[in-house]
């Protein structure tokens, strides 16, 4: 096959892949901008394109979406000079582009086209498309960042691993406060005993979500008439094929197993990510979940996880508990007193301290134990963004890498499959199975749609 031939099939690069033996992709030297091709440009990916123009080290040369008639996607049509900005409204807001860019609805077209003008690929769809994206552009030599959680399913993150290490591309998972304080201070008290010997991290995202109040009563997926000029096919991607509805497209995917993953996947790459990193946790041995107001195909109305970790590099077991749902309110020793948790934010028990620190870029304070010698820290960090093209230029090292980010996202995947389905799993950290529910084995592993298979087999 040639590449039009892949990409048309849906095997987008596979003889690419199976050829690389070094990186694909040469560096622009620290003198030339990084062409940077977006595939999802409305929500999330409005504020990347802002983010990725301030930068003033790349161009947007290609804007990818299935509904470029949506409202969600005016943005990226008032910065690509298509649409005046509204009256009373900062340019700013938009990210005015320099030069206008074309328009896709279907990204395999879109690398088809324009392969030979892409360095980097910003993938800010829905959590289900994330994958056939990713390996599509990594296996045509393209750095690729990619929104959180990093993929669907367990082992969509171990295929994204391994394509990045075979490729030897720039990759970066969309968790900014991982470019912030938020992480040099983890990683300056960790590395200084400060932060030693956790044995319990309660985590919490209290705030409602789309699904809360109309997500148990749901029976079956609903349907609508499908909108004008919105490729449904392709916003299914691997995935089961529903009919459109409004409860899936804009934005409301999130709510739904098949699609979406839930405040877990939303919210805990924002604040699980230093303690993950740092204290070295892996892969959890067992997940065990408490919920109310449960659905077969929609997440939970509240769930309390925990994951539990055994001993590793001479740190203690540690569990780690989750907390989602407005009423369901974290629970502290008592020792703390009154903790206050408006914000999303995770309390962590170490040895001789305590500490709470909310999500996205925010730092850790003591609140509990001796706040002397606590070590400083770097607070000047290029923001993720800036980090992410710094890296496509080869001054930086991204600091949310997929060898970093995905074995987190894994976390969570087993985290998702313990809302689904409920009770506890057991989990074997050497082998990556599930031990005690061959149901709940079954879901570590994508069942793509047919068209979709060859993405699967890539790696």
């Amino acid at each position: 096959m040639d590449r039009r031939q892949f990409l048309r099939t849906g095997a987008a690069g596979v003889a690419a892949a199976s050829a690389l033996s070094e990186p694909a992709f040469a560096n622009p030297s620290p003198n030339e901008r990084v062409n940077v091709a977006q595939v999802g440009i409305g929500g999330k990916g409005i504020n990347n394109r802002v983010m990725l123009l301030g930068t003033k080290l790349c161009n947007i040369v290609a804007l990818c979406d299935v509904d470029l008639e949506g409202s969600r996607t005016l943005p990226a049509r008032i910065s690509n000079g298509d649409a005046p900005v509204p009256d009373g409204e900062s340019p700013g807001k938009y990210g005015i582009m320099e030069k206008k860019a074309p328009y896709f609805s279907d990204f395999r077209v879109m690398l088809d086209k324009m392969h030979s003008q892409i360095d980097a690929v910003v993938i800010s769809t829905p959590d289900h498309t994330h994958f056939p994206v990713a390996m599509a552009a990594m296996a045509l030599g393209k750095h690729v960042w990619v929104e959180k959680p990093l993929a669907h399913t367990f082992d969509e993150c171990e295929l994204l691993m391994k394509m990045a290490q075979r490729s030897g591309v720039v990759t970066q998972m969309g968790n900014q406060g991982h470019s912030s304080a938020n992480r040099t201070q983890f990683e300056a008290w960790t590395q200084a005993g400060v932060i030693s010997d956790v044995t319990k991290i309660v985590a919490y995202m209290n705030k409602g979500r789309r699904w809360h109040g109309w997500g148990q009563k749901v029976k079956d997926y609903p349907s609508e008439p499908l909108p004008k000029k919105l490729d449904w096919d392709i916003w299914t991607g691997p995935a089961q094929k529903n009919a459109f509805s409004f409860r899936l497209h804009p934005a409301n995917w999130r709510s739904w197993f098949e699609y979406g993953s839930g405040a877990l996947g939303d919210w805990a790459p924002h604040i699980m990510d230093t303690c993950h990193r740092y204290l070295k946790l892996g892969l959890p041995t067992t997940v065990s979940v408490e919920r109310k107001g449960e659905n077969p195909l929609v997440y939970p109305q509240e769930t309390t996880l925990r994951f539990s970790f055994p001993e590793r590099e001479g740190m203690p077991a540690c569990d780690l508990l989750w907390y989602d749902g407005k009423k369901n309110l974290p629970q502290f020793e008592s020792k703390l007193g009154k903790v206050e948790t408006l914000a999303p934010g995770k309390v962590i028990y170490g040895k001789d301290r305590v500490f709470q620190g909310n999500s996205h870029s925010s730092t850790l304070n003591v609140i509990h134990g001796s706040t002397d010698a606590l070590p400083e820290f770097d607070t000047k960090v290029p923001n993720h963004w800036m980090n992410f093209i710094q890296a496509c230029r080869g001054e930086a090292k991204t600091n949310s890498p997929f060898h970093i980010s995905a074995p987190l996202s894994q976390v969570l995947n087993l985290g998702m499959i313990a809302q689904q389905l409920g009770g506890t799993i057991e989990f074997d950290r050497e082998s990556k199975t599930i031990t005690n529910n061959s149901q709940a084995n079954d879901m570590l592993t994508m069942k793509p749609r047919e068209g979709w298979e060859e993405y699967y087999r890539m790696a």
